[in-house]
């Protein structure tokens, strides 16, 4: 197999047909199948998670952050979007920054969504496991909570097994689950306002801090913490911007993708303001920044106590929706980063069904491991098991996603001036304007993770991870590279990488950068 010398010190492998044979995708996915991925990966936050932004900020500080959060996914999304069409590959956000920083900005990128995603199932993995257990324990007398593992390696396997069935299953579950999902929290908007269980005072129960300068009823903790309620307020809308991940399973990418985005941010501002003022104005927004389970607290204030076991069935849809959706995007980022060589090239193997089944195994194995470390580690808190895990696990999500974030803006604003004659199908009606915008909204809440002590120990996890990773690049990975897709695009400048149109194996026997045999 021949080898090519590279930028920035790497070497490419000549794979052969063969090599993407074994790794293809089927295209099986419309602009509604899109959308209802977007929106499945999202939903769940709309359950619970957001709320603990209003502990930390009041619902004023809430409210404030919920639309500088919208301002940074408008241009997010715009600049991914215009990305994706003009790169309509698997790799996403590796993808865009590899092209635009190099191999090192690519293994970056793409490992901060690694983290991202992997953490992100794992979060919801641990919640969906609290609300089954207290499901079958209120209704069977079945109570697992001295072994959730359990629910945990039986979750990981029923969702496993959905992904890996075929893309069609998966952008079907997701499109149903979605609607099920929004159903449900329009018929507690509904319930909400109809009995009367809303107040607006509600809103505002939270007391002004007699210690904090410029406390007030609108913000009792001050304007500072806003900052801290940023990353809370990303549960709204985090991992809507896995959608170029399905690049290769579209069936006109360039197109759908950008219409895709457009439609799921629409539905998840809506979904986000029914819950972020009905859900704290039943409930009381003291109430809501503490609570656990904030949608079910909501539902039970109207319809009491005795519905809880069923209206903990409606919560779990939500979740499912969102572990089916990010487990989709862990799996496919793994497969982009292994295909072209970064990570392990094994867990880019796709089966009969034509889904990275290795990586969607590989990823779960990585997420159970930290969900039982982190176990093992709460059990000797004086926060009591569980509360630690669950929280240390979503800071590393957040983290990674605002990480991924900056520098997919980074990288936009980059190729527009690296690549300015190339065809870009779809143009962010934003430009670069939004490119910055969202930009320093992402290094903003970066900085509020930074500062916070309760996203230490997730930082650290991450540095060690990003340690190994690179290291492990550095002396062994980045000497084994593959011209997949995402690599033809970048060595080609702009000219090869769009497999629906050339094959995977366009720039098989070039000299990258010349276009020359």
């Amino acid at each position: 197999m021949a080898e090519t010398t590279s930028v920035s010190g790497v070497k490419y492998t000549s794979a052969g047909k063969e090599y993407f044979e074994k790794r293809r995708l089927k295209r099986s996915a419309g602009v509604w199948g899109l959308w209802g991925l977007a929106v499945a990966a999202v939903i769940s936050g709309d359950f619970s998670g957001w709320n603990f932004g209003i502990d930390f900020a009041g619902f004023g500080g809430m409210l404030i952050a919920f639309v500088v959060l919208v301002i940074m996914y408008y241009g997010l999304t715009f600049s991914i979007g215009e990305m994706a069409a003009a790169m309509p590959h698997t790799g996403g956000a590796y993808s865009f920054s590899r092209s635009a920083m190099g191999p090192w900005g690519g293994l970056a990128t793409g490992l901060a969504e690694t983290i991202e995603y992997v953490a992100t199932t794992a979060v919801i993995v641990f919640f969906s496991a609290l609300y089954a257990n207290g499901i079958t324990t209120e209704l069977l007398g079945f109570d697992l909570s001295a072994n959730m593992w359990i629910w945990w390696v039986v979750l990981y396997l029923i969702f496993i097994g959905l992904n890996a069935a075929g893309a069609a299953i998966s952008f079907r579950f997701a499109i149903i689950v979605s609607i099920i999902s929004i159903g449900i929290l329009v018929v507690f908007g509904v319930m909400a306002l109809v009995s009367g269980a809303f107040k607006w005072d509600l809103l505002w129960d939270m007391a002004p801090n007699a210690d904090v300068a410029g406390a007030s009823t609108f913000l009792p903790e001050g304007v500072f913490p806003i900052l801290f309620a940023l990353p809370f307020a990303m549960w709204f809308f985090l991992g809507i911007e896995e959608l170029p991940l399905a690049a290769e399973e579209s069936h006109d990418p360039s197109r759908d993708i950008p219409r895709a985005g457009v439609w799921a941010r629409g539905t998840l501002i809506v979904t986000g303001l029914i819950v972020l003022f009905l859900n704290t104005g039943v409930i009381g927004a003291e109430a809501t920044g503490v609570s656990g389970e904030p949608l079910l607290d909501g539902f039970r204030a109207i319809v009491g106590d005795q519905a809880a076991a069923v209206l903990a069935l409606v919560a779990l849809v939500g979740l499912f929706a969102s572990l089916m959706g990010i487990m989709f995007a862990y799996g496919r980022n793994m497969y982009s980063l292994s295909r072209a060589g970064y990570y392990p090239k094994f867990l880019s193997l796709t089966g009969k069904r034509q889904t990275p089944w290795v990586a969607l195994v590989v990823g779960a194995v990585l997420g159970f491991v930290a969900l039982i470390l982190l176990d093992l580690l709460s059990r000797v808190s004086p926060e009591g098991a569980g509360a630690v895990a669950g929280a240390i696990i979503l800071n590393i999500a957040v983290w990674g996603a605002v990480l991924a974030y900056f520098l997919q803006m980074v990288s936009f604003i980059i190729l527009r001036r690296k690549f300015p004659n190339v065809s870009r199908p779809y143009r962010s009606p934003w430009g670069l304007p939004g490119a910055w915008a969202a930009a320093i909204i992402a290094a903003i809440v970066f900085i509020g993770v930074l500062i916070n002590p309760a996203f230490t120990p997730a930082i650290i996890a991450i540095v060690i991870v990003y340690v190994v990773i690179f290291l492990g690049f550095a002396l062994y990975g980045r000497k084994r590279l593959v011209l997949s897709p995402e690599e033809e695009y970048a060595l080609s400048g702009g000219m090869h990488g769009d497999p629906q149109k050339e094959g995977y194996d366009a720039m098989e026997g070039e000299v990258p950068g010349t276009g020359k045999k």
